[in-house]
């Protein structure tokens, strides 16, 4: 039994050799088409002009025949028993003999060949021409993956260089201004530059580290995974081909007795047309040495002593905890996702090979072209896993398990329309471009680019639910504080003071914002959603700087949305859009309640005429309405207690009745 080799194994690093053997192939096919479609004419002009087209294809094949066999530019020359060796070369010689035999043969044969034989190679040219070119976008993509990385790598370093560069200028400036009045400012100066080097030095270092990792996974796995699927369209391609030209021998053996022998010949020829053996003598004649690139390593700037060990003094340490954080939230997003088309190109495998064994149990063509796409998918899905595999050992290894407080800021880009302060470095933050984020959950805010260098300590997610449920309140008194319009300065202040003007502008809890599409977007990554125009989604996460939104369809589908595609619209506009109540029965509801209950889960004194306060086990009816309920404003719910009597309470000191 004849050992099946592997290209991605056995020829690393020859996609554009298998490529253009697939353009041979596909030649090879178009040849065949030709053959037939001119056997049909010259059929219908009697057998005299059979004998010419006989030579054409001897003609042809004597030209293809070596690059069939072996590929072009083979790295061993092919001797004529090699040729021999080939099944396809013996039942592509077999199919030429055949035809100058064939001289007595009348319409019937001609009409049976057109329909079985030209149009199903034309077909399966079509089919393998379009998986070839899919096959090659997917190989450009993984080069454009790998060279992104190896950009991000270069640029990173020159970054870091022009940081350690800033670093001795601030250095320069603190060591003039020594007995100046602005000795501190320039020691400040220094030491934050310090700092910013140090953090483009662990990027740096971090984007060395996907590097090398993004060039171990081309060369270890995704270009020998394509180069397998190069040789599975071979292979089908081959077995295609003698499939068809097996059922032209059987419409000759079927028309023409006379000629049963030599049909006979042509048949047995192709039946015994073996991809694997002549893939076997291709790959025999192609092998050549290669050496996979080396691993990159840390380069030190010119003009600053360093080493390659990760920075882990405090500063950078945050840094480092919070982009931890980050990466093993978005690997555990991830992950189900590749399980999941893991599991879908294990049991598409086993399908296509059921589907060759047994022709009868469907089309292998859409099962293939279906296997092939999975694979794509999970390619483009692991590229973003390795790189936060990498990123995680890498900064997992230089903290040594000093993962931080692992109390992470829920932060959201906001917009100030009054100086704020930075929590982290004291300037201000001002402007409604989105140039600074606030914790939803302890109320500080912080610009942008500090983000990742506040400690993970946040108050509001640390601690018993009764101190959390008791800190969430202030925070947000707080925060609603700052984007009031008015705000009483007198006596105890009370939470509907402090709710927004138009309650339905912020994400409440269980709801969201909506918005109209005003352009049709269609999604070109599995992370994007299609919305069409004049639609309404809601917004689950607004823009936070990048230009994109994440929104939710009506059918419960979740991606990202250009936010410039989107206006948002009023409460009774999107309910509009979608269902259409009948009017006045919004109003009517809230007063006589929702019908949806919410249990006390802990005491509250109400802190104004328009509260309502709780004993712990209490049951309340939320009122309805677009602005009752748990659309009243975030962090606060309206309903109704035993009494009938209306009124607001903090919404985490409640749970939902199922």
């Amino acid at each position: 039994m004849a050992t099946i080799l592997s290209y991605g194994q056995q020829l690393p690093d020859q996609v554009d050799k298998l490529a253009a053997l697939s353009d041979v192939q596909l030649e090879l096919l178009a040849d065949v088409r030709d053959l037939y479609r001119d056997r049909v004419n010259i059929e219908r002009e009697y057998a005299a002009k059979l004998q010419l087209l006989g030579k054409k294809a001897a003609e042809k094949k004597a030209k293809k025949i070596v690059a069939l066999v072996v590929g072009n530019d083979p790295t061993k020359p092919a001797q004529e028993s090699t040729l021999r060796e080939s099944t396809l070369d013996r039942a592509y010689t077999q199919l030429v003999s055949s035809i100058g035999e064939a001289s007595q043969d009348h319409v019937n044969l001609a009409d049976s060949l057109t329909t079985q034989v030209v149009e199903a190679l034309r077909s399966t040219e079509k089919r393998h021409e379009d998986a070839k070119k899919r096959e090659m976008q997917h190989f450009q993509k993984l080069l454009s993956e790998r060279d992104k990385a190896y950009n991000d790598r270069l640029k990173t370093k020159q970054k870091y260089d022009e940081q350690c560069g800033e670093v001795e200028t601030y250095r320069q400036k603190q060591e003039r201004s020594t007995d100046d009045k602005h000795a501190d400012r320039a020691a400040k100066q220094f030491e934050q530059q310090q700092v910013d080097m140090l953090n483009s030095k662990n990027i740096y270092l971090i984007a060395t580290a996907v590097a090398n990792r993004s060039k171990d996974k081309f060369y270890d796995h995704d270009l020998p995974a394509l180069e397998d699927q190069f040789q599975l369209l071979h292979t089908q391609l081959l077995t295609r081909l003698a499939s068809i030209v097996v059922q032209a021998q059987t419409l000759e053996n079927h028309y023409l007795d006379a000629q049963k022998s030599h049909v006979s010949q042509t048949e047995a020829a192709f039946r015994d047309l073996n991809p694997t053996n002549d893939l076997a003598i291709l790959i025999d004649h192609n092998i050549s040495q290669f050496s996979a690139p080396t691993d990159w390593s840390f380069e030190p700037c010119a003009t600053h002593y360093d080493t390659g060990d990760m920075s882990v003094e405090p500063a950078p340490k945050v840094y480092l905890q919070n982009r931890l954080s980050k990466c093993k939230q978005k690997l555990q997003d991830l992950q189900p996702i590749i399980a999941s088309k893991r599991q879908d190109v294990e049991q598409l495998s086993r399908l296509v090979t059921k589907y060759t064994e047994n022709n009868a149990l469907g089309n292998l063509d859409e099962v293939s072209d279906n296997y092939l796409d999975v694979q794509h998918q999970l390619a483009s899905f692991t590229i973003p896993e390795n790189i936060l595999l990498t990123e995680i050992a890498t900064i997992s290894e230089a903290l040594a398990g000093d993962e931080g407080a692992q109390n992470p800021h829920t932060f959201k880009s906001s917009s100030f329309s009054i100086p704020t302060q930075c929590a982290y470095c004291k300037s201000s933050i001002w402007g409604l471009s989105k140039q600074g984020k606030t914790c939803k959950a302890c109320g500080i805010s912080v610009h942008a680019k500090c983000e990742l260098k506040v400690p993970a300590n946040c108050l509001a997610s640390t601690g018993a639910r009764g101190h959390t449920a008791s800190h969430s309140i202030s925070s947000n008194l707080s925060r609603s504080d700052s984007r009031a319009s008015t705000v009483s300065s007198i006596g105890t202040p009370t939470p509907s003071t402090f709710a927004p003007p138009d309650r339905a502008s912020g994400i409440a809890e269980g709801h969201h914002p909506t918005a109209r599409v005003i352009f049709g977007f269609s999604p070109t990554s599995p992370y994007e959603l299609a919305v069409s125009e004049g639609s309404v989604v809601q917004i689950v996460e607004e823009d936070d700087g990048s230009g994109w939104v994440k929104a939710m369809d009506d059918s419960g589908g979740k991606g990202l949305v250009p936010a410039s595609y989107l206006v948002p619209v009023g409460p009774s506009e999107a309910v509009h859009s979608r269902a259409s109540p009948p009017r006045g029965g919004t109003e009517e509801r809230r007063q006589q309640g929702s019908g949806q209950y919410a249990r006390a889960i802990y005491e509250y004194t109400a802190q104004g005429a328009d509260e309502l306060s709780l004993n712990e086990g209490q049951l309340l009816e939320l009122t309805g309405g677009a602005s009752g309920g748990t659309n009243y404003a975030n962090g606060w719910w309206e309903g109704l207690d035993s009494t009938g009597q209306k009124g607001i309470f903090p919404s985490n000191y409640v749970e939902l009745v199922p």
